[in-house]
C-alpha cells in the first residue's frame, strides 16, 4: 500500500548555532571596529587586557541572547494584532521565497513563509478614467495577517507536536485546489486528535488522471518545518506501526465539529495507534474554535508551497507578464467535465450541447446537485458558468481596455478555438502558460493537470486583476490568498443578477455597462467577513475576521 512506504530522510550538518548566531551578530561589527594596539606607545601597554575583557563580555552578552532566543518559538507567533502591520507589505521585487532551501531545518517564521505576489503595477498616466478605475486596488481598511494563537493553544503545542503513539493518515482526492482544502482540513483533524499526521496520500483522480505524490507538488520540508509546533507532520508510519490495524473510514457527514471528530474516533485511535480517512473534502464545519480557524490559514497561505522547481517556473511566467505592464488572470471554465457536472448548455450550438447531454446521460454520477432542474431553471438560477461571450462582455462593460493582457488559465475549453473565438475577438492579447514556456520548459510536465494547475495558481496570484468565470475550487483559493496578501482585486460575476441583462437584447451598450460596473462595485476584492452572510463561509476564501485584524493609522504609527 502507497501510504506504508518508507521514505528515506536525508539529512545535513549545520553549523553550530553559537558560531552562526555570532557571524549575523551585531557584535561582529562592534568587534570590527576596535581599534588595534598601537606597539610602538609603551604606555599603552595595559590596553590588550582592556580589550580582552571587552571580547569577553561581548561573547557572554552573545550567549545569553542565545539562550533566550531559543525560548522563543517563531512557528507560533503570539504577538497581538497591531504587530503585523508588515507581515505581507507589498515587495519592491518578487521575493525569493521559492529559492529558500528546503534542507534548512532551523523554524520557519510565518512573515517570511507565506507565498507573496508581485507588486502590483501603479495606474498609468495616460489611461482613461474607466481604465483607471478598472486596474484601480480595493481598499484593505488597514486589514493584516495575524495569526496570534492562544496561550491555551501554545501549552496544548508542547505535548501535541512530540505525538509518538497516535498517527493519521488522509487520502485527497480531486484536482489541485479541491486536494490543498482537504489537506488543510487533514492538518486540522490531526490537532483535534493531537495525533501525528502522515504526508497526505494524493489518490489518482479519475477525471485529471494525475499521478503525482505530494513531494512531487509540495515542499515536504517546508510543511513539516512551518507545522512542527502545530502538528507532528512524517513522511511515513514509522516501523512500530507499520503492523498496525488501522481504522479505515471511507465516509464522513456533513458539517462535523470537533467533538463528533474526538467522539468517533479518538477511542479507537487510542488502542489502534492508525486512522485512515478519505471522503473529507468538505466534511470538517467551517466554523471551528479560533485558534483552529487561525490554524486552517497557517496551513493555506504558509505551510502549502509549491515546489521549487515548480515556484520557480510559476515565478518565470509571472515575471514575463508583469514585466510588459499590468495584466489580468481569467480563469476560464470551458473544459467538457465542467459542462457535463454543471448540467448547463454549452452555448456552442446543438452539436457540441449533444455530446454534453449524451456524456452526462451515460455517466449521471457525474452531475453535481440540483438534479430536479433543468438546464434553462440552472442558468437563470446563476448556477451555470460564464461562456466566453459572456466573460468576454462583463470585463469590456467593467472597463477593461481592448490591448489588456489576459491571462487565460484552465484547462482547454470544450470546443477548442471556437469556444474562445468571441472572446478573442474582443480581447486579443489573451496568453497562456504555454504561450509564456520556452523550449523544453513545459515538457516535465506534459499529462500532470496538477502541475499545470500550480503554475496557473502562481500567476493568477500576481495577477492586478483576477477573474473567475465559474465559483469553485480555485476561485476560492485565489480570493482567499490575494485577500490575506492585500486584498488584491479580485472581480467575483454576480450570477444570478447578470443573467437577465444578458438575454436581454432591447437593453443599450451604454445601459448594460452602467448595470454591470454598479452591480460589482462591491465585489472587487474588498474586506467581507466570513460570518457577514451566515455560517457556509470558508475562512481560507474570507479570512476576515479570524485571520486577519484591522489596523487603524495609529496603531500603524505604534507599531
Amino acid at each position: 500500500m502507497a501510504i506504508l512506504r518508507n521514505i528515506k530522510s536525508s539529512f545535513i550538518k549545520t553549523p553550530s548555532p553559537f558560531f552562526t548566531f555570532l557571524l549575523v551578530s551585531p557584535f561582529t561589527s562592534l568587534l570590527s571596529k576596535l581599534p588595534s594596539p598601537r606597539i610602538s606607545r609603551p604606555y599603552s601597554s595595559s590596553r590588550p587586557r582592556s580589550y580582552i575583557f571587552v571580547i569577553f563580555l561581548l561573547i557572554l552578552l552573545s550567549l545569553l541572547g542565545l539562550s533566550q532566543l531559543r525560548l522563543v518559538s517563531v512557528s507560533q507567533n503570539p504577538s497581538p494584532c497591531p504587530s503585523f502591520p508588515t507581515l505581507l507589505s507589498p515587495p519592491t521585487s518578487h521575493p525569493p521565497f521559492a529559492s529558500l532551501s528546503s534542507k534548512n531545518h532551523e523554524p520557519v517564521v510565518l512573515s517570511r513563509s507565506a507565498t507573496v505576489p508581485l507588486p502590483v503595477h501603479p495606474v498609468s498616466g495616460n489611461a482613461t478614467a474607466e481604465e483607471a478605475e478598472f486596474w484601480a486596488q480595493p481598499d484593505g481598511k488597514g486589514y493584516r495577517p495575524c495569526l496570534d494563537f492562544t496561550t491555551q493553544y501554545r501549552k496544548a503545542s508542547a505535548k501535541i507536536s512530540k505525538e509518538k503513539q497516535k498517527f493519521l493518515v488522509v487520502v485527497v482526492v480531486g484536482g489541485l485546489n479541491q486536494q490543498r482544502k482537504q489537506i488543510v482540513d487533514a492538518v486540522v483533524i490531526a490537532r483535534i486528535l493531537e495525533a501525528a499526521l502522515i504526508v497526505p496520500v494524493l489518490e489518482v483522480d479519475q477525471v485529471w488522471k494525475d499521478e503525482s505524490e505530494f513531494s512531487e507538488i509540495f515542499d515536504v520540508d517546508h510543511f513539516k518545518r512551518t507545522l512542527q509546533a502545530d502538528v507532528r507532520v512524517l513522511s511515513s508510519l514509522p516501523s512500530t506501526h507499520l503492523s498496525s490495524k488501522p481504522i479505515i473510514n471511507g465516509h464522513m457527514p456533513d458539517n462535523v465539529s470537533p467533538l463528533w471528530i474526538r467522539t468517533k474516533f479518538l477511542t479507537e485511535l487510542n488502542r489502534g495507534g492508525v486512522l485512515i480517512l478519505r471522503g473529507t473534502y468538505s466534511k470538517l464545519s467551517k466554523n471551528l474554535p479560533l485558534d483552529l480557524q487561525k490554524l486552517r490559514c497557517k496551513v493555506a497561505f504558509h505551510a502549502l508551497r509549491f515546489t521549487s522547481p515548480i515556484q520557480e517556473l510559476g515565478d518565470k511566467f509571472a515575471r514575463r507578464m508583469w514585466i510588459k505592464g499590468p495584466y489580468i488572470a481569467l480563469h476560464l471554465r470551458l473544459e467538457k467535465d465542467v459542462w457535463v457536472r454543471s448540467g448547463c448548455l454549452t452555448g456552442l450550438g446543438p452539436e457540441y450541447d449533444d455530446i454534453i447531454r449524451k456524456t452526462r446521460e451515460s455517466q449521471p454520477q457525474l452531475l453535481t446537485g440540483r438534479l430536479n432542474m433543468t438546464d434553462t431553471n440552472r442558468r437563470l438560477a446563476g448556477l451555470c458558468p460564464l461562456n466566453a461571450l459572456q466573460v468576454a462582455r462583463l470585463i469590456k462593460a467593467l472597463g477593461a481596455p481592448r490591448t489588456a493582457q489576459v491571462y487565460r488559465a484552465g484547462g482547454e475549453p470544450f470546443g477548442g478555438a471556437l469556444a474562445l473565438q468571441v472572446l478573442v475577438r474582443e480581447f486579443p492579447n489573451i496568453i497562456t502558460k504555454e504561450m509564456l514556456a520556452r523550449e523544453g520548459e513545459l515538457t516535465p510536465y506534459m499529462n500532470r493537470s496538477t502541475v499545470m494547475a500550480a503554475l496557473d495558481y502562481i500567476v493568477s496570484l500576481s495577477s492586478d486583476v483576477f477573474f473567475p468565470s465559474h465559483g469553485g475550487n480555485m476561485g476560492s483559493a485565489i480570493q482567499g490568498h490575494r485577500a490575506y496578501v492585500g486584498h488584491r482585486k479580485f472581480v467575483k460575476p454576480h450570477y444570478g443578477g447578470m443573467v437577465r441583462f444578458f438575454e436581454n437584447t432591447s437593453i443599450s451598450e451604454a445601459e448594460f455597462r452602467s448595470t454591470m460596473k454598479k452591480m460589482h462595485r462591491k465585489y472587487q476584492g474588498q474586506p467581507e467577513k466570513r460570518t457577514k452572510k451566515g455560517s457556509s463561509r470558508d475562512v481560507i476564501a474570507y479570512p476576515v475576521p479570524e485571520c486577519m485584524c484591522r489596523h487603524g493609522i495609529r496603531s500603524l504609527l505604534r507599531s
